[in-house]
């Protein structure tokens, strides 16, 4: 058996899902109409370093606890249909070759949860490996995280911790295939026997060219915010 892991946010989908959920509930009338210009300069700050990812998180999540939880899942629902159309076909094609390929697949990405795994469920990959909301009484995000988020370096813990789970470890497969497009993601990319950039930023790219690391795709000129 082999192992194939994929970051979401501009790797499995070429755009921003934080933003494309932003979009959806604003549209829904549960943010503000200015929601996706505020969620951008909160972007901008971020990676400007001026907020660091458990702020982000808490700025973003934070007012999804004034809903119950069964408007958030009927939302989750009705997002996880709006963004079919938006799966890129040769993502899908990459997926499906290694689900049919009998690969062990897991999205491992900073998004929190509840957005990440409608993609996870799109695109067949029963394994989501996301930031964990803490919940209130009700089920409900209150803005807060759960243990380490699944960013930058946890990224490679959050996938030791759930393959131990299984009795398994990274070390233990013949071949590993994990799919990013940031730099941020290098220490699991180093960290698997195939490594892949795909539309990779500026230092991943350089990181890449200089290994001999496979790169699919090219950035966008105006690259969505991540």
């Amino acid at each position: 058996m082999r192992l194939a892991l994929f970051d979401l946010d501009l790797t499995l989908i070429p755009f921003d899902s934080g933003m494309a959920w932003t979009r959806f509930l604003a549209a829904e009338g549960a943010l503000p109409a200015d929601a996706e210009s505020a969620y951008l300069a909160l972007c901008h700050r971020y990676v400007a370093s001026e907020l660091d990812i458990r702020e982000m998180h808490r700025i973003t999540v934070a007012p999804l606890a004034a809903f119950t939880r069964v408007q958030l899942d009927d939302w989750a629902r009705r997002f996880e249909l709006a963004m079919a159309p938006r799966l890129p076909a040769d993502m899908q094609a990459l997926v499906r070759r290694h689900r049919e390929a009998g690969d062990l697949c897991a999205i491992v990405t900073a998004t929190t949860r509840f957005i990440a795994e409608p993609f996870g469920r799109l695109f067949g990959i029963p394994h989501v490996l996301a930031t964990e909301p803490a919940l209130d009484a009700r089920g409900v995000p209150t803005g807060a995280i759960v243990g380490e988020p699944c960013h930058r370096e946890h990224k490679l813990g959050h996938v030791d911790a759930w393959l131990a789970r299984q009795g398994l470890a990274l070390s233990g497969f013949a071949e590993s295939h994990f799919y990013s497009d940031a730099a941020g993601d290098l220490p699991l990319l180093s960290a698997v026997t195939h490594p892949v950039a795909v539309a990779p930023d500026a230092a991943l790219q350089a990181h890449a060219l200089q290994r001999g690391w496979p790169i699919v795709g090219q950035r966008p000129a105006l690259e969505p915010p991540v």
